[in-house]
């Protein structure tokens, strides 16, 4: 890599750019990865192998340099909404416009939730949040499996790291000692991984990696279907056995689907304790909610502290319903929105308003949709098959319980992310503090 000026103003943003713009070295360590993948038992190689061949964009060769001053805004934010979600006056307007299992109440928070980010001009954006956030654990052997291309890179690598795979082992415990710790104190010993298809899901390797690390935890764990669960009217039982909790990765958020019966029997009878879930989706991740979130005035009036509102204000983009009445405006202002359906996920039917025809537009206005002012994302340039090429990024914080667990990039080409990009795929984040940095 070329000599890497650092001797910046105290911006942390100025130095992840210069980084993001001239650190194109590949840092990922291949043999290491696949050793990572090893993890908890297993044929780590065989996965590696599975994924190179199947998923060649999965995973970039580099990784995205993020100012700690970020960071440490997209935390506060995160504990924000945690903040305003339990508020009663919250649940109750969101709950509104939500599916009925999502009124069924529970003590788990919910896990892996993801919010996404775009990092412009004047700091982080939150474009969305998710629930059942994928690519967590796959992430946490990615980064296990990065080396240092220089200097300045080997010094951000020598700052500690958060066993990331015992925190999730920790959040999935304590969902069980949420839900169930009042009533007895029997660990939690069965997890069901859930979704449907497993083997053919595009993260399906992260499924294999979950199943090792609960089992070398002491937790029995299985992959499954939703077809292979009974509802016995007492528990949901797998293979004849109890299933103590199951991981949801469904994208049928609200259970709805006749072919997940099972699992919502369970759900509303409280027969399983089911992570993430029907309610966590409506108090989180409808893109209604973002909508909400910007209501300023509602969110005085709610109770919401003057702090927490001022980082919403400053950090989600104006976003608003789109309804027939105004066609006619957001058609001709349509270069400054993003269109996304109010229940929608990973990008599916997403519009950006200066790539939409009026065809689409058209059916945009007869759907359930929100506009949301444009936030364009910032870039990362590296080297593929030896030519610069620029990509966009985007930051995901997987967070529990209001707090931040992993925050990782993902880099692609397009309107959005979409893991087909030759160099793009997940990446590791490195924190980059205001200055101190030595050159390369």
């Amino acid at each position: 890599m070329n000599e890497i000026n650092l001797a910046l103003p105290d911006d942390c943003r100025s130095a992840a750019e210069v980084l993001n713009r001239d650190c194109a070295c590949v840092t990922l360590d291949h043999a290491a990865l696949a050793q990572a993948l090893t993890g908890d038992g297993g044929n780590g190689s065989g996965l590696y192998r599975e994924i190179l061949d199947t998923r060649p964009h999965l995973f970039s060769d580099s990784l995205v340099f993020v100012g700690r001053h970020h960071l440490a805004h997209m935390a506060e934010l995160v504990a924000a909404v945690e903040e305003i979600v339990a508020l009663p006056g919250w649940q109750e307007r969101v709950l509104g416009w939500a599916p009925a299992s999502a009124r069924h109440p529970t003590a788990a928070a919910g896990a892996f939730l993801g919010y996404d980010f775009h990092v412009g001009d004047d700091g982080p954006k939150l474009i969305e949040i998710n629930t059942n956030a994928g690519g967590g654990l796959l992430n946490a052997r990615l980064a296990a499996a990065q080396r240092a291309c220089c200097d300045a890179v080997a010094e951000l690598m020598q700052r500690p790291q958060a066993d990331v795979a015992a925190l999730f082992v920790a959040m999935f415990r304590e969902e069980w000692r949420r839900v169930r710790g009042q009533e007895d104190n029997r660990p939690l010993t069965r997890i069901a991984i859930v979704d449907e298809k497993p083997a053919e899901q595009y993260l399906a390797p992260e499924f294999e990696l979950f199943r090792r690390l609960f089992e070398a935890n002491g937790i029995v764990a299985v992959i499954a279907d939703p077809s292979e669960f009974v509802w016995d009217g007492a528990r949901l039982l797998h293979a004849g056995a109890p299933v103590d909790l199951v991981y949801n990765r469904l994208t049928d958020f609200a259970l709805d689907d006749p072919a997940h019966a099972a699992l919502r029997a369970a759900w509303d009878n409280d027969g399983a304790v089911i992570t993430p879930h029907p309610r966590a989706h409506a108090l989180y991740a409808d893109k209604r909610n973002l909508v909400a979130l910007c209501d300023a005035g509602w969110l005085a009036e709610l109770g919401v502290p003057a702090e927490a509102r001022r980082l919403i204000a400053g950090m989600v983009p104006m976003t608003r319903m789109v309804r027939a009445a105004d066609a006619e405006e957001l058609w001709a202002g349509r270069k400054r929105w993003f269109f996304k359906p109010a229940a929608g996920y990973g990008s599916k039917a997403a519009y950006r308003g200066d790539k939409m025809t009026k065809r689409v537009f058209e059916e945009i206005l007869q759907g359930d949709y929100i506009a949301q002012a444009l936030v364009p994302p910032s870039e990362r340039r590296l080297q593929v098959a030896g030519e610069p090429q620029l990509f966009k990024l985007d930051l995901r914080n997987y967070a529990y319980a209001g707090r931040v667990q992993l925050v990782v990039a993902r880099l692609y080409q397009g309107q959005t992310t979409n893991f087909r990009t030759p160099g793009g795929g997940f990446a590791p984040v490195f924190e980059v503090p205001g200055r101190v940095l030595e050159s390369a």
